[in-house]
C-alpha cells in the first residue's frame, strides 16, 4: 500500500498524502464512541493498531529500516459525538502520516454522522549525519563537521542527507549548529569559480571528445550549467564538472 523513497535524498512518503479508509464496526451502538470528557472513546484502540500497522512497513530506497513510532492524540474534549456503529478512519487531503499531523475520523452508521479531526505524531528513527560542532553560512562541508547518530527523520519536513557523498564538499546555506540533522534545506553546491575565470570545455559526441579553452560568463556551481565564450566568440553552455571544467553534450 506503501511506495518505498526514489532517492538518496529522501522525500516524506507520497502515499501518505493520499486518502485510505478502513472501517471499525462496533458492537453496538451504544457503546461506539459517546465522547465524555476524560473518557477515551473504544475506537480509539482500533484506530492506533491500524497506524501501527500503517508505518511499520516504511522505509527509503537504498537505507536500513526506520524504527517508527505512533501516538495518537485525543480529541477536543469540549465535543460530544453520538454514539456510532461503524466509524471509518481517513487521510485528509494534503496531509500525510509525517511528523505531527491528523487523522480524519467520520460516523458512517449512527443516528447523527459526525466528522472529527485527531491529532498524530508520526516519528521515523534512523541513522543520520548529524552537526558536531558550529558551521558559518557558506562554509565547506567536510567529513570532520557531522557524526552518525540516530535521529528522529519525521521531526522536519525537509528530507534528510544520508549519504555523506551527496553532502561533503556542499555548501552550508544557513548557520549549522551542533545536534542538528543534515537535511536537504541546509546545504547548496559549492561555487568552484567566478564569472570571467578561464575554463577548460570538453565537448563530447558519440566516439570522439574535443578539448578547448573559454571564459567563463556566469559562476559556475558543481552539477549545475554554466556559460562559457570560447576562442572563436561562440557563446556556449555546458555542466560544470570542477573548479577549472566545462562539459558541453554534442
Amino acid at each position: 500500500m506503501f511506495n518505498k523513497f526514489p532517492n538518496p535524498i529522501h522525500r516524506l512518503p507520497a502515499a501518505f498524502g493520499l486518502a485510505a479508509a478502513f472501517c471499525f464496526t462496533l458492537g453496538a451502538p451504544t457503546q461506539a464512541a459517546a465522547q465524555v470528557a476524560g473518557v477515551r472513546p473504544e475506537f480509539f484502540d482500533a484506530t492506533q493498531r491500524w497506524l501501527d500497522n500503517a508505518v511499520s512497513s516504511v522505509r527509503p530506497s537504498g537505507t536500513a529500516p526506520l524504527r517508527m513510532e505512533v501516538t495518537v492524540g485525543e480529541l477536543d474534549s469540549r465535543l460530544r459525538l453520538a454514539p456510532c456503529a461503524r466509524v471509518e478512519p481517513y487521510i485528509p487531503v494534503g496531509t500525510s502520516l509525517w511528523g505531527k499531523t491528523r487523522l480524519g475520523l467520520r460516523c458512517l452508521e449512527g443516528a447523527a454522522k459526525w466528522n472529527v479531526f485527531l491529532p498524530v505524531t508520526v516519528k521515523a528513527y534512523g541513522a543520520a549525519w548529524v552537526i558536531k560542532g558550529n558551521v558559518a553560512p557558506g562554509a565547506v562541508l567536510t567529513e570532520a563537521d557531522a557524526i552518525e547518530t540516530e535521529v528522529d527523520w519525521a521531526e522536519d519536513a525537509s528530507p534528510v542527507v544520508s549519504n555523506p557523498s551527496l553532502w561533503v564538499g556542499q555548501v552550508a546555506s544557513r548557520a549549522l549548529t551542533t545536534g542538528q540533522a543534515l537535511r536537504q534545506g541546509m546545504i547548496k553546491p559549492a561555487q568552484v569559480f567566478q564569472a570571467g575565470t578561464q575554463v577548460r570545455v570538453v565537448a563530447r559526441g558519440s566516439g570522439f571528445q574535443i578539448t578547448a579553452d573559454g571564459q567563463a560568463l556566469s559562476a559556475g556551481v558543481v552539477g549545475q550549467s554554466a556559460r562559457v565564450r570560447m576562442d572563436n566568440g561562440r557563446v556556449m553552455s555546458g555542466v560544470v564538472l570542477d573548479n577549472r571544467t566545462v562539459r558541453l553534450e554534442i
